[in-house]
């Protein structure tokens, strides 16, 4: 798989890791919080915490990483700088303090992925089809620690999670020293365009409305799907091996974008994204007590994070020109977070209030707001 030129294994080794410590905060996180007492609503807002700071911080990143170059050295300091403050939590468990250390470390850890996807991108020098062969050793790492979580929390108690998420972080840190820098070419786009002009190119603006509805769709996913699970009956371990069933069904998507991109325009592949997402969260809401609707809902996460996001860097990439790539990714960050952290804020206060079903249902009118606006606004392009 790998060139002499391409530094895979440098580049993949930092994915594993990176998406080894989503799968132990997305599946895990509200859990824990729930282990400490907090209420739904409490849940919902350290949940969101962390996503509102990616509606910030990836863009001061962004700016300083196209403004200097320095992506590498910004992404080994977000690195540093998300392992000693999340370190803090081990001082205080009240919701003030937790609420601070999610915001701390989360200013730092959004400052990383933006500026590495540029890096990778950078190496790739246009074999964009390659990307997802790399980004899927971060699917990787996301099964490894959702399995082995969910195993470790049957046996021992939840009061271990912090030490595991500082190893894991620990991990990042060694993984980003390995990474050779890299680059961006110039593209074809005028050089005295700037990024705000590049943003109103056609398809553009919409395309990042559609960002933050999709993520949106995922606050109840994301904030409460562990503890939905739990409360009808399934063990921690299998829900472990649940998670872990969408990521195997996002590797395989992944392996499989090249021959997709081939096929279908990026605007497509949204489309359907978009739709499948409305369906995966209405199964979910409404079914999840059937084990083989479960299944079916989780192996659309191929559709609802694999395809998408292949299809969303791709986007970003082609619309920006060189020296804006890092503006693109963080603004692509951003209204991710932005659009998560709505979700998880709506679903902390409706999930008592309206129950599960209500609230997946919220999150599918957001995915199929998302096709309408991409069916509408977005031209036919293939990447």
């Amino acid at each position: 798989m790998a060139t002499a030129a391409l530094p895979y294994w440098r580049l993949s080794s930092f994915y594993l890791f990176y998406f080894a410590l989503l799968g132990s905060t997305a599946p895990f996180l509200a859990l824990y919080f729930d282990h400490l007492g907090f209420s739904a609503a409490r849940i919902g807002e350290l949940v969101a915490i962390p996503m509102l700071m990616r509606c910030v911080a990836p863009n001061i990143w962004g700016w300083l990483g196209d403004y200097t170059g320095q992506r590498l050295a910004i992404v080994r300091f977000g690195a540093v700088c998300t392992l000693l403050t999340f370190s803090l939590i081990f001082v205080s468990k009240s919701y003030a303090w937790l609420a601070m250390v999610m915001a701390l470390h989360a200013f730092f850890w959004h400052a990383v992925l933006p500026q590495f996807e540029v890096i990778t991108l950078a190496h790739l020098q246009g074999q964009t089809s390659r990307y997802s062969q790399i980004r899927l050793w971060g699917s990787i790492g996301f099964i490894i620690t959702v399995v082995a979580l969910g195993r470790l929390f049957e046996w021992l108690s939840l009061d271990i999670y912090p030490a595991a998420l500082v190893l894991i972080m620990a991990g990042i840190v060694l993984s980003s020293l390995w990474v050779p820098n890299a680059q961006p070419a110039p593209g074809n786009r005028v050089a005295g365009e700037g990024f705000l002009k590049q943003l109103r190119n056609p398809g553009v603006l919409a395309f990042y409305a559609c960002v933050a509805l999709m993520q949106m769709s995922h606050g109840p996913y994301y904030t409460f799907l562990t503890l939905h699970l739990e409360r009808l009956g399934y063990s921690r371990g299998v829900i472990g091996m649940l998670w872990a069933v969408g990521v195997v069904a996002e590797v395989l998507m992944f392996l499989a974008m090249s021959r997709i991109f081939a096929r279908f325009s990026l605007r497509r592949v949204l489309m359907a994204s978009f739709l499948l997402a409305a369906l995966r969260w209405l199964l979910l809401g409404s079914l999840a007590e059937f084990l083989w609707v479960l299944l079916f809902a989780q192996v659309l996460h191929a559709a609802t994070f694999g395809s998408f996001h292949a299809a969303a860097i791709s986007f970003v990439q082609r619309s920006f020109g060189a020296r804006q790539q890092g503006q693109g990714q963080a603004l692509y960050a951003a209204l991710a977070g932005t659009g998560g952290a709505l979700g998880a804020l709506y679903s902390g206060y409706s999930w008592n209030a309206l129950g599960a079903a209500w609230t997946f249902s919220i999150a599918s009118l957001a995915a199929l707001a998302a096709a309408v606006i991409i069916a509408t606004r977005m031209q036919e392009d293939r990447p």
